[in-house]
């Protein structure tokens, strides 16, 4: 094998690993992953379901196993966490107009046939003075051209079946997350046998104690005025 063509073998495996190293950054660095790894943060654990805003960085995602809810914006840099019980509703906004809704006591408002021409959005409310509400734009006019592009009418109809989701969890009884236990309630806590008490209980059988013997002298002195 002569230079020249050991040459151009090391600039062909130079390239495939310069290739190979290019796709791995681009997968690693995808926007949502990066906004799921953001997710998984925030949660501390993998999301159950989850819903990114391509081309916007922000996203949802639900953990089930802790009842938490996630919002994470910035490709997943920032975000915040709210327990489900905090989520108080859901809301489809097109161009402008809240068409379609769901909320806590309320039947759910479905999406009816609308033709989007500036923007398709899902918004969810919370309990909280500070953050009351996250706005995920699933389109947009500027959206046009771009390679995951979700057209107008497929974004309407992403956003219907959110509301159906948020619906069902609204439904959901509050469960006590997995892996902690109900404090048990002062009126049910019973001791087991042997169990010894406190001090209070002590002295509350010593005076049990005191009272028995106090009645046992009482018959004994009535025995004795009788003889």
């Amino acid at each position: 094998m002569n230079e020249v063509t050991r040459l151009a073998l090391l600039l062909g495996l130079a390239g495939v690993a310069v290739t190979l190293a290019g796709g791995i950054v681009r997968w690693y660095g995808d926007e949502g992953r990066r906004v799921r790894r953001g997710l998984t943060l925030i949660l501390k654990g993998e999301p159950h379901g989850f819903l990114v805003a391509r081309g916007r960085g922000r996203g949802i995602g639900f953990n089930f196993t802790s009842n938490q809810v996630a919002v994470a914006w910035d490709r997943g840099a920032w975000g915040l966490r709210y327990s489900l019980g905090e989520l108080m509703g859901a809301e489809a906004i097109v161009d402008g107009q809240v068409v379609g809704r769901v909320h806590r006591a309320e039947p759910r408002r479905a999406i009816d046939a609308v033709a989007a021409e500036q923007r398709v959005a899902l918004r969810l409310v919370f309990d909280d003075a500070a953050h009351p509400d996250f706005t995920l734009d699933l389109w947009l006019p500027s959206d046009a051209g771009r390679s995951d592009e979700l057209p107008p009418g497929e974004a309407t109809e992403e956003v219907n079946r959110w509301l159906a989701r948020i619906e069902a969890l609204l439904r959901r009884p509050a469960a006590t997350p997995r892996g902690m236990a109900a404090a048990p309630s002062p009126t049910t806590a019973v001791l087991a046998p042997g169990f010894r008490g406190d001090a209070a209980a002590e002295d509350g059988r010593d005076a049990r104690e005191r009272d028995a013997d106090a009645a046992v002298d009482q018959d004994d002195h009535r025995d004795r005025a009788i003889i």
